[in-house]
């Protein structure tokens, strides 16, 4: 049996996985997939990739192409979701702003530096025409500390997947004022160059896998009501965060990787640009 540790956020998204390790299916294959949830997120996960704490990542796109640039020793070796992320701008339910355009100049909460929390601050405050020197970030590291920031003003506003904080919306803690979808694919999966060089077949396999799964994840019969359980959602934001979601079973291309790092670039997200051959693998 060959040990493969990987980590990603406990979101919906990540569901297959688990489908996968509890049917037995990487076992078949020989391979003992070690999950481990990080609720902290990207900014957490590169640097378990880096001090070599896994092998593996499911990962926000922007943030591991800026920590690659950053000297992220991880390859990309697949897109695993196609369609954006949909980002949720939300503020505390009490608080006086009633629209994005209300925010500016105000504090963003982010779980950690270099998270998509913090990226998508970026991304927005573009969007709205505010300077990014402005910005202003207090870090909460995770979505608890988000609801004790906003409730008690430490921080104004809340970037965080739209569906998985749609809970918090429903309870009347937070209100979302306002949605900002990711101009690029929303997360992709990630190797440890030593592991991968080491066992690039064991990669390979681990991909079949998930991209079985992953390819026919929304027939799988009640999947709306099974996630719904899990992450306390109703039935019919799951149906809709259903039809919104694209897997992929692909690599990402040259192409699409220059079109993604020159918007970070853009953005000034980025400060220097990586090559292809230093950021993506294709198996």
């Amino acid at each position: 049996m060959k040990t493969v540790k990987i980590v990603g956020v406990p979101e919906h998204f990540n569901l297959p996985w688990h489908l996968c390790i509890e049917n037995g299916e990487f076992e078949a294959e020989n391979i003992d997939l070690q999950w481990k949830n990080v609720p902290e997120g990207t900014g957490k996960m590169c640097q378990m990739l880096r001090s070599g704490e896994t092998d593996m990542a499911v990962i926000l796109t922007e943030g591991i192409v800026k920590d690659i640039t950053e000297g992220n020793p991880s390859k990309i070796v697949q897109i695993y979701v196609q369609s954006p992320l949909i980002w949720g701008i939300h503020v505390a339910a009490k608080s006086n702003y009633e629209t994005v355009k209300d925010l500016h100049n105000t504090k963003a909460a982010i779980s950690r530096i270099g998270s998509g929390s913090q990226l998508m601050a970026y991304v927005n405050a573009n969007e709205q025409g505010w300077k990014t020197d402005d910005l202003q970030f207090e870090i909460i590291n995770t979505i608890d500390g988000a609801v004790e920031a906003l409730t008690n003003g430490t921080a104004d506003y809340f970037m965080w997947e739209r569906f998985m904080t749609k809970p918090l919306v429903d309870q009347g803690i937070f209100r979302r004022i306002g949605d900002c979808p990711t101009p690029w694919p929303s997360f992709v999966i990630v190797v440890r160059d030593e592991f991968l060089k080491k066992n690039p077949k064991v990669i390979e396999k681990v991909l079949e896998v998930i991209n079985k799964t992953t390819q026919d994840f929304a027939q799988i019969p009640n999947i709306d009501k099974t996630l719904a359980e899990l992450f306390n959602q109703k039935a019919e934001d799951i149906r809709e965060w259903l039809k919104l979601t694209q897997w992929s079973q692909k690599h990402l291309n040259e192409k699409a990787f220059i079109k993604i790092q020159n918007q970070l670039f853009d953005l000034g997200i980025i400060d220097k640009k990586s090559t292809f051959v230093e950021t993506v693998k294709a198996l």
